[in-house]
């Protein structure tokens, strides 16, 4: 199994958002990114966990766990020009980008802040590679390790 670390500006989509969701499922769209859509679609699998993580907010953090309930499929908010997602390059026929669906797992009471997860980086989270310097990915592969040790500071 792999693990997996989503990323959302909460003022864009949220975990509350994810919460209000029918069966607490959305797809996750918008990846515009060719590594980290190369991420989701060649290699998520149905069942494996995430954590989802507030970006770009006052204090970002992981805030809850996700799994993945659907695999990769064409993101067709690229192919709607009236969508902010939309790339005119993409091709229904030859689809650029990929989403996958998740589901809520887990919605933690206090988030996992990114002052915390910075407090065991020479130690425990040494290689995590949310705290790679120059690290912008919006999706982004857990080591086992990484995903059991975060776990343990709930």
């Amino acid at each position: 199994m792999n693990y997996w670390l989503f990323k959302s500006e909460p003022n864009e989509f949220s975990i509350e958002a994810l919460e209000k969701m029918p069966r607490k499922t959305e797809h996750w769209d918008g990846v515009r990114n060719y590594q980290a859509r190369n991420f989701m679609r060649d290699e998520m699998r149905k069942g494996e966990l995430g954590f989802f993580y507030h970006s770009s907010c006052a204090e970002p953090g992981i805030v809850g766990i996700i799994k993945i309930s659907k695999e990769a499929y064409p993101d067709h908010t690229a192919f709607d020009p009236t969508d902010k997602h939309f790339d005119p390059k993409s091709d229904p026929q030859a689809p650029r980008w990929f989403m996958v669906n998740v589901t809520l797992v887990e919605k933690f009471r206090e988030p996992i802040t990114l002052k915390t997860l910075k407090s065991y980086a020479d130690r425990q989270l040494a290689d995590f590679r949310l705290l790679a310097r120059g690290n912008r990915l919006s999706v982004m592969p857990i080591e086992k390790k990484h995903w059991k040790f975060i776990n343990s500071l709930r």
